[in-house]
């Protein structure tokens, strides 16, 4: 059995931050359960461009408000507490947080943590 508090993380190289977000990683690849599991904050007024194309992704949003546009189809879907979006054919988007934003994040294949965003928002295919 695992058991991972957040304080448990925090400063640990489990806590990964870029200009305007921070992944807690409280699973990773090594922990051999096949996913990645994250705690995920959006400062606002923060707009990025990702694009998963070696990972799916599906997200809860816990605290905040914001919009995930479809890059590919132009859809726009509204964020607020208790949403899932899923990027099931990996999909490019782009997230808008309208306030400061909270999400568990869960991705497959798991993420080894020391995956960084490409210029096109993607993370490099995990290694086998």
């Amino acid at each position: 059995m695992i058991v991972t508090h957040l304080e448990d993380i925090l400063d640990t190289d489990r806590d990964v931050h870029g200009p305007v977000w921070a992944s807690r990683r409280f699973l990773l690849a090594e922990d051999g359960v096949g996913f990645t599991m994250t705690q995920t904050t959006t400062e606002a007024g923060a707009e990025q461009v990702l694009w998963y194309k070696n990972h799916i992704e599906a997200n809860y949003v816990i605290d905040g408000e914001g919009e995930v546009e479809n890059v590919a189809t132009g859809e726009v879907f509204p964020l607020k507490p208790g949403t899932v979006y899923t990027l099931d054919k990996h999909d490019k988007h782009r997230l808008k947080a309208f306030t400061r934003m909270r999400f568990v994040c869960v991705f497959t294949p798991a993420l080894t943590g020391r995956e960084t965003h490409d210029e096109d928002g993607s993370y490099n295919p995990p290694r086998v």
